[in-house]
């Protein structure tokens, strides 16, 4: 059976999704941008921006009862490939120890324009 998961604490979906859902023991997570959640704004940088999306990201699993430890992959999306570095060191911060699996693309575009998203999945 399929559960809903609503994290509180991350901002509103920007379209017709919901933050995660739970089949089993797995959550599979929609793409987090970097936006704060108390005013659906975007901040100045892809720094501030990642690390406002994997905040976001770990609402989100706290919401389904996970933390990042729980994450097996994760895809993250960058509007250009040169902030691979930067965002590397910031990734680091909350994936510490066993890193999950992990993709990195650069995409044409974002949605509101973002510099960063990412999406994970997670078993417990």
């Amino acid at each position: 059976m399929n559960k809903t998961i609503t994290a509180q604490n991350a901002p509103a979906a920007v379209g017709p999704y919901c933050h995660a859902k739970l089949a089993g023991n797995t959550l599979y997570t929609s793409g987090q941008l970097g936006l704060i959640p108390a005013t659906g704004e975007l901040p100045q940088g892809v720094e501030a921006q990642a690390t406002q999306a994997l905040d976001n990201l770990m609402a989100v699993l706290s919401a389904a009862g996970m933390e990042a430890a729980d994450v097996v992959k994760t895809t993250v999306f960058l509007a250009d490939m040169n902030d691979f570095a930067a965002i590397n060191a910031i990734y680091a911060k909350y994936f510490s120890g066993e890193a999950p699996a992990r993709s990195c693309v650069q995409v044409a575009a974002l949605p509101k324009g973002a510099l960063f998203e990412i999406e994970a999945v997670a078993v417990k």
